[in-house]
């Protein structure tokens, strides 16, 4: 809540000191410019709020563009009286003084005639018009531009949590299925699967509602994943996981690596007979991660598996990959006649583009 207020704030004190420098020039005197730019800032805080925080989020945002034009002129109108208003019985007669104490003689067409006469001059009406909106469209045009931006960053948002919430049910059917093959067979290990699944359940659905994780923490849950995984296939799979380097204090969207290798064990292990393998390399280097996944594949299937993948995950993690870290980060995929190879690279690792995070 501060942040608007300093905000709003600053553009005041900002828009304050360009009409100064306007009015002053005009008359040739700063302090005198300075005083009659307050006398009239009331004026054009009325203006702004009722057009930004009225008007466009009522009417322009819900799509009501002739109501919204119709709108803004009358207040335009509106505030053209209150800004001669003002200057009739406020700013003009202090400007007269001013001039008037340093020149006895001093005169001034623009206060002849009436009350009514000043009001209704249409050269004095059309200088209020034009004096009323230049400083106020311009901080109109930043409030937009800010709403604006405000909205697609909750729709981005909104999009992240989405496809971050697509990886948990899609998890929780796999590992479930195993669980269900496991106590089928009244497997010894089934207690410790059980174990497994709500730490990695408890990551899933309390650690992973901010934006970015642990490093450290996230490839714990990936190796816990991987235990899992080898608990059900026992010595029938061929499993090779290293790790090399120290993820220290660093930061990273959650669940990113998991798809990849979910998809090595459904899409290569599960399906192939005869020896499946899996081979996982993570490395992280400096603020570099880089995660290769590369499994054996069903005899007889050529290349084609990519569009297996494209069902399973790979979308949605290139989705999630390009929102938080554009122009940052490969995936490449390889699809070869024996084997299937992912390749994730994250080129800096630092806090996702979300929210100024």
């Amino acid at each position: 809540m501060k942040k608007p207020i300093v905000q709003q704030i600053a553009f005041w004190c900002l828009g304050i000191l360009v009409l100064t420098l306007i009015y002053g020039t005009a008359y040739d005197n700063y302090r005198l410019g300075f005083a009659v730019i307050l006398m009239l800032l009331p004026v054009h805080m009325v203006y702004f709020y009722a057009v930004s925080y009225w008007i466009i989020p009522r009417f322009f945002f819900r799509q009501k563009y002739i109501v919204t034009a119709i709108a803004c002129l009358t207040v335009a109108i509106l505030v053209a009286v209150l800004y001669r208003l003002n200057e009739i019985l406020i700013s003009d007669p202090y400007i007269f003084q001013f001039y008037k104490a340093q020149d006895p003689a001093f005169s001034w067409s623009k206060l002849d005639g009436t009350f009514i006469q000043q009001l209704l001059r249409p050269g004095d009406f059309v200088n209020a018009v034009e004096r009323s909106n230049v400083i106020v469209w311009i901080g109109i045009s930043l409030r937009f531009i800010q709403m604006w931006y405000e909205r697609q960053q909750a729709a981005v948002q909104a999009e992240l949590n989405f496809l971050k919430g697509q990886v948990h049910p899609h998890f929780l059917f796999n590992t479930l299925n195993n669980l269900y093959a496991l106590s089928l067979s009244e497997s010894k290990q089934t207690p410790g699967v059980i174990l497994g699944l709500s730490n990695i359940l408890r990551y899933m659905l309390y650690e992973c509602r901010s934006d970015e994780v642990l490093l450290k923490r996230d490839i714990e849950i990936l190796q816990s994943y991987v235990a899992l995984e080898k608990i059900r296939y026992e010595e029938r799979l061929d499993l090779n996981f290293t790790f090399h380097g120290d993820p220290g204090a660093r930061r990273i969207a959650p669940l990113l690596m998991l798809p990849l290798v979910e998809n090595a064990f459904k899409h290569g292990v599960s399906e192939t007979v005869d020896a499946p393998w899996i081979s996982i390399e993570l490395m992280i280097q400096n603020d570099q991660l880089l995660l290769k996944v590369a499994n054996s594949k069903p005899e007889g299937r050529g290349p084609g598996g990519k569009r297996d993948f494209e069902k399973v995950g790979l979308s949605n993690v290139r989705k999630r990959l390009e929102l938080l870290y554009p122009g940052r980060y490969t995936l490449e995929l390889d699809d070869e006649d024996d084997v299937y190879i992912a390749v994730l690279k994250i080129h800096t690792i630092q806090p996702a583009l979300i929210n100024g995070k």
